[in-house]
């Protein structure tokens, strides 16, 4: 997530559709950036935080960010001359977000999400740790990328019948609905949410051959699971079960019912530990019912 790789990232995301209307008609390839500049501030903001601040360039106004005291503006070289940024004034981001320019951020948004994404499982693609333990996937993605993506699930390692193959979330490769799936929707109806629209992925990112080797896989992926929730940024994370929650959390403890239900905060994200769906687990369905009564209470979402 370093600027430079954002940077070239949007680079490819950027296209006419996205620049300021009134200007849209000046877009061209060779000079991608024109017209980019607020969508492209709020994006900066929402990953490396600090302000959004404006000037008036050649008497049109123009975005770009401060952090840390330093300038960071990655749509500069839509001038063919130096800019001076002596006088900005530090804008409220809600009063950027009009209906149009909210439109091009999430379409920008979306479309660099799941290029950075691409390029994480191009790592695990190429990724020997695990070979004896499991079995690949053909090289597809590693996340589902939900309409809904305030929340993402974390799911302990893909089943070798479930959504990796058939490529429909929480169902097998006959399309039919999974248990957890089942019980895990039965939960979401008491906050308002859809699983089938809620962003997931999980802990392990193959499958594994004996769940033994859940510990030792776990450890293995989670520098790359870390890297797509970072990526993601959600403002809530819902661990299921055991084997995600001890890889986000950053303290041992001894029994899993010890920190289910709570909410933690770890590296800036909130962490919410949940028994797994599954209905083996006595749990999985009457357990976490009083946690997902207590979370609609929050404003959390």
């Amino acid at each position: 997530m370093t600027i430079e790789n954002i940077q070239n990232v949007l680079l490819k995301c950027y296209s006419k559709d996205l620049c300021y209307p009134k200007v849209q008609n000046n877009w061209s390839e060779f000079n991608k950036c024109f017209g980019m500049c607020a969508i492209t501030s709020l994006i900066i903001n929402d990953y490396l935080g600090g302000d959004i601040c404006k000037i008036y360039v050649d008497e049109i106004s123009h975005y770009f960010n401060l952090i840390d005291e330093k300038i960071i503006d990655l749509t500069s070289s839509q001038f063919n001359h130096k800019i001076d940024y002596k006088y900005y004034q530090i804008i409220d981001r809600q009063k950027i977000l009009n209906d149009d320019t909210k439109h091009r951020y999430e379409t920008l948004k979306m479309r660099l999400i799941k290029k950075l994404l691409e390029q994480v499982d191009e790592k695990v693609y190429s990724c020997n740790s695990c070979n004896k333990l499991v079995d690949k996937f053909p090289n597809d993605a590693t996340v589902f990328i939900g309409k809904d993506q305030t929340i993402v699930l974390v799911g302990e390692a893909p089943a070798n019948n479930g959504w990796r193959k058939s490529h429909k979330l929480w169902c097998d490769i006959n399309s039919k609905v999974l248990p957890s799936g089942v019980v895990l929707q039965k939960l979401f109806c008491i906050i308002d949410r859809d699983i089938f629209e809620t962003t997931f992925l999980e802990s392990v990112k193959c499958y594994p051959l004996d769940r033994k080797n859940l510990k030792t896989c776990s450890s293995n992926c989670k520098n790359i699971m870390l890297e797509q929730l970072r990526i993601l940024n959600p403002k809530l994370i819902i661990t299921l079960g055991e084997f995600p929650t001890r890889n986000l959390l950053n303290f041992k403890f001894n029994k899993f019912s010890d920190v289910v239900g709570n909410i933690y905060e770890v590296n800036n994200y909130k962490i919410l530990p949940i028994y797994h769906p599954s209905p083996i687990s006595p749990k999985s369905y009457k357990g976490n019912v009083p946690i997902f009564e207590k979370l609609k209470l929050t404003d959390i979402l």
